[in-house]
């Protein structure tokens, strides 16, 4: 017999919601759990009560305990009619309970009854799995019509000094007490302390462990959650937290104010620094025997240590620079500034100024900057010298206007020098360039002059912007006018630095063309359009080389000259796809004109990253360098680099104006390979993170710890965990609703659409063009970032995701297979007492015609409803059991993360192509069979099968005859009684249509 047994501590409440009229309660407890029921004591006038009881239930069927739950039930007892009200609820389910040793006090928000309860406050339990025999269930739950003598019905521990060892009771009745808020979600983990827990090592392992959780001080509780469609690993899965952030502790995707005062970073950490703004010095002392300086300043607390830059032989300089020491990390009381004089030897030491940390000043935004002031310069004994420098320093936040250019202690080691990555660590904002879609229409070219006068031009255009170029067909034209009437796109960004080049060439040979002439126009020159209206064509005269057409002037002088005639305009009522269609941060078109107002803003903090994969060795230790890149719209963010840390904290925060629901945030995490690494080395993608606006509820704060996936050759790897804190606020709920009637795209998109192969190729050059220009910013985003976050590969082929969306698809069919099957139990009579329901219903819909579409709504109102309550209450995220890449063959692997073109062995490359062979076999097969039922259809009247056609013919004058007879009522019943009829009126064979159809004849024995 097993003694399992779960244990329940019903420790205290908070906040309840008053319910005797009296601005209070009377509030009790009731447990509920596999058939059992206890009650703890009623708690009178008191809407904090404190019980401490303790609970052990019964484990009648430990396998089964996963799919059990415990329902704590809060009420109200009125003594005046000896009845209960209802003041809130707390369900937990089987996979959430852990091990006696792993349990600490949780309290939950309580939950409504129904959607009309009003309900408050918090319950908090200590939940608990034990198998210790010693341990005697609680006494069963005695009637409870009568609440006269709860209190002394009230279930205590049996056995208080037979808890196990290492419980001793750490709770106490001082309200005032530090509680842990902990929200429920499913947890698919099995617990590594089932050996603890099984009475015996050979049953088969049960579902109650639960992650690890420890009791930190200011630890945030972590709950596993996981998609509902497929669940996949736990340490893949998705953690809610409950982290102490700027504007308080975030409980449930609430913020529970603090004691503490409210920061515009509301979304992260308050992290606290000392920042020193070096100014600039004057009346500097030269030091070396030719009577220059070349100045510098460096600033030391403790072990760090920051440099400015320094200047030759200057005695007045200005730096400007500032320097932001984490206070956590400082462990020094004095901070050093000291000027000193660069040499190649030995730097030569100026002056210094000494500040006592516990004098410095606290800013805290709004507040003005704290104004520099000029501190005379003392040597080591504290004597005054010649010099001064203006300083500033104080203490203050991430907050600060100064932090994003600071050097920051907690970006560089103490041992490193700045002066090589400064330019590569710092926090970044940049705005990807404004793009335009260029369209040209090539139509005719007049009075073409070839070289060889015998034979007619053979001509073409190339049209050239950039690195995009693109061509026109060749045309053999009898006269020197040929014709081609072409359009192209092409993508182009402000500013209109290139030029659009269009050159027409003779093709004399194979592989052999002559230039008759170019055609040079700046992009800023090219009239702008928002919508579909005509562009008025122009005449180009065709110059020689590229200077000459450049030059106007002589354009001029030439009396005669050939031309083509074009048609060209920049189309701002496009958005430019730069980005996969399915990830879209922005759907605005070009024209600013055109946008419409912002809908809501979107709030992001980065605050750590933890469990990180050392990327790189250094001193011996695996390590890494890691910054994080968030893109949404045009806007992209880019934190500072934290050196040396495979723990990386960030707590920065950004925000974004929204303008469309359907868009998504992306957030990848990267290695910097400029620190430690050599110049030409990528950066290393660690993982992104991609959370679509449209998931999010508004006014929620978001904070989970997002698993880093990615996926190489070896499979899918865990690379560490991303912590978010996220929220949506829209500022017009009737613009954001009435989006969701508004087309997806502009309407250009629409009025004149662009095919699939064009939207690829733009894509692509697009990417390369946002990719270019944010490379030359400082510090550079490198092109591998922006390609990574862009997705800028999905469009390749890869086994395994097509079988992916393949298993996707049946995924959405399953639910109409289910139908199928369910109806064909119907008609082979599986229930009988279903199937006369169905056909009493069926009957009614045929009478009543006019029920069936407010049936249709109504059923699916209510399926809405009912998953209302079980809907998914955090964002979703990358399932690996989704993307199929769980159990994808390595070489499937392999092929996905191949070159194109391939660079593997020629019997590798031969052996997948077999394969891909036999897997086209099957979907050709599949298309022939749907072409061949279509072809049955066309031959229903087709006479190509002159009988079977005569026998439709007929059928379908008798049909018109009987249908114009009788009414449409009895035929529907007659053809749903039919379909649905009893077993023994069935055949084994197919019926007389389905023969008929089978026999039609098929364009197949045409084929070759």
């Amino acid at each position: 017999m097993s003694h399992l047994k779960l244990g329940v501590e019903v420790v205290s409440a908070y906040e309840l919601m008053p319910k005797d009229g009296q601005g209070s309660s009377n509030a009790f407890v009731e447990l509920h759990f596999d058939g059992q029921k206890f009650r703890t004591t009623t708690k009178e006038k008191d809407l904090t009560p404190v019980w401490n009881e303790s609970f052990y239930f019964n484990i009648s069927d430990p396998h089964n305990l996963s799919n059990l739950a415990l329902d704590a039930y809060v009420y109200n007892h009125n003594r005046t009619t000896n009845s209960k009200s209802f003041l809130g609820k707390v369900r937990l389910t089987g996979t959430s309970f852990v091990p006696y040793s792993d349990a600490v006090v949780l309290h939950y928000p309580l939950e409504k009854r129904s959607i009309f309860s009003r309900v408050k406050g918090e319950l908090g339990l200590k939940v608990f799995v034990t198998d210790d025999p010693s341990i005697r269930s609680s006494n069963p739950l005695p009637a409870m019509e009568s609440f006269g003598h709860s209190d002394s019905r009230s279930t205590k521990s049996q056995a208080p000094e037979q808890v196990p060892s290492s419980a001793a009771d750490p709770f106490s009745d001082d309200k005032a007490r530090r509680r842990h808020t902990f929200h429920h979600l499913p947890n698919a983990n099995i617990s590594q302390q089932q050996q603890h827990l099984s009475p015996s090592a050979t049953q088969p392992s049960m579902n109650y462990g639960a992650y690890e959780m420890k009791s930190e001080p200011q630890a945030s509780k972590i709950v596993h959650t996981y998609s509902g469609l497929s669940s996949q690993p736990t340490d893949y899965a998705l953690k809610e937290t409950s982290p102490f952030l700027g504007g308080g502790q975030v409980i449930g995707g609430r913020v529970v104010r603090g004691d503490l005062r409210a920061s515009t970073y509301d979304l992260v950490e308050q992290m606290r620094y000392l920042f020193v703004r070096v100014v600039k010095a004057r009346d500097l002392p030269s030091k070396d025997v030719t009577g220059s300086l070349d100045p510098f300043v460096e600033v030391k607390v403790g072990n760090y240590k920051g440099i400015t830059k320094y200047y030759e032989k200057k005695q007045n300089p200005e730096w400007n620079e500032v320097f932001a020491f984490s206070r956590e990390r400082i462990q020094s009381s004095v901070l050093e500034v000291a000027v000193k004089d660069k040499d190649v030897v030995k730097d030569d030491y100026v002056g210094l100024v000494r500040f006592d940390l516990n004098e410095v000043p606290t800013r805290v935004p709004p507040d003005s900057p704290l104004a520099a002031e000029w501190y005379r310069l003392e040597d080591r004994k504290g004597e005054k010298k010649k010099g001064e420098l203006m300083l500033a320093v104080w203490y203050g936040t991430q907050a600060d206007e100064a932090f994003p250019d600071a050097w920051h202690s907690d970006a560089v080691t103490p041992t490193d020098s700045p002066s090589n990555v400064s330019t590569h660590i710092r926090s970044k904002v940049y705005h990807s360039p404004r793009l335009w879609y260029v369209r040209v229409n090539v139509m005719e070219a007049q009075d073409l002059v070839i070289s060889d006068k015998n034979r007619f031009p053979d001509a073409y255009v190339k049209v050239q912007i950039g690195n995009q170029v693109l061509k026109t067909k060749s045309v053999q034209s009898r006269t020197p006018n040929p014709v081609w009437n072409e359009d192209m796109m092409f993508v182009a960004s402000e500013p209109f630095e290139d030029q659009l080049i269009l050159t027409v060439e003779d093709r004399v040979g194979p592989n052999k063309d002559e230039t008759i002439g170019k055609v040079v126009i700046p992009l800023h020159s090219v009239e702008k359009r928002a919508d579909d209206r005509i562009v008025h064509t122009r005449w180009f005269n065709l110059e020689k080389s590229v200077s000459a057409a450049l030059d106007g002037d002589n354009a001029k002088k030439d009396k005669f000259s050939s031309r083509l005639h074009l048609r060209v305009c920049l189309d701002g009522g496009y958005h430019v796809l730069d980005e996969s269609t399915h990830y879209s941060s922005d759907l605005r078109p070009t024209a600013k004109q055109l946008w419409k107002p912002s809908i809501g803003v979107l709030e992001l903090g980065i605050l750590n990253a933890d469990g990180l994969h050392p990327m790189k060795t250094r001193d011996g230790r695996g390590t890494a360098d890691t910054y994080c890149v968030a893109k949404y719209g045009h806007k992209w963010v880019r934190t500072r680099t934290i050196i040396n840390s495979l723990s990386a904290k960030y707590n920065e925060q950004y925000t974004w104006e929204v303008y469309d629901p359907a868009t998504v945030l992306t957030v990848g995490v990267f290695d910097n390979s400029h620190i430690g690494g050599s110049s030409g080395s990528k950066d290393v993608k660690i993982g992104k993170v991609r959370i679509r606006i449209s998931t999010l509820e508004t006014g929620r704060v978001y904070t989970h710890s997002y698993p880093l996936l990615v996926l190489h050759p070896s499979g899918v790897k865990k690379m560490g965990e991303l912590h978010l804190a996220i929220r949506f606020s829209y500022t017009s709920f009737a613009n954001m609703m009435f989006l969701y009637s508004r087309p997806l795209l502009p309407k250009m998109h629409y009025v004149r659409p662009l095919t699939m192969a064009q939207q690829d190729m733009l894509r692509h050059q697009a990417v390369n063009i946002v990719a270019a220009r944010l490379s030359r910013a400082e510090p550079p985003l490198r092109k591998e970032v922006v390609e990574y976050m862009s997705d800028v590969d999905s469009h390749l082929w890869s086994m395994r995701r097509s079988k992916a969306n393949f298993f996707r698809l049946m995924s959405v069919f399953s639910g109409l297979f289910a139908a199928g099957k369910w109806f064909g139990e119907v008609c082979m009579w599986r229930n009988p007492i279903t199937t006369v329901l169905v056909h009493i219903l069926f009957v009614m819909l045929v009478y009543f015609p006019e029920l069936i579409l407010p049936t249709v709504f109504l059923y699916m109102f209510m399926i809405g409803l009912w998953n209302y309550r079980y809907r998914p209450r955090y964002p979703p995220h990358m399932n690996t059991r989704i993307s199929y890449a769980d159990a994808v063959h390595p070489d499937e692997l392999d092929e996905e993360f191949d070159t194109f073109p391939t660079t593997r062995s020629p019997d590798i490359v031969r052996m997948r192509y077999d394969r891909l062979r036999s897997v086209a076999g099957r979907i050709q097969t599949v298309v022939g069979d749907v072409a061949t039922q279509g072809e049955r259809i066309q031959a229903l009247l087709s006479w190509r099968d002159p009988r079977a056609t005569a026998i439709f013919v007929i059928f379908c004058l008798v049909a018109a005859v009987v249908l114009y007879v009788t009414p449409f009522q009895v035929l529907a019943l007659l053809a749903g009684c039919y379909i649905m009829r009893h077993p023994r009126f069935r055949h084994k064979t197919p019926s007389a249509p389905i023969n008929f159809f089978r026999r039609l004849p098929a364009r197949t024995d045409s084929m070759l």
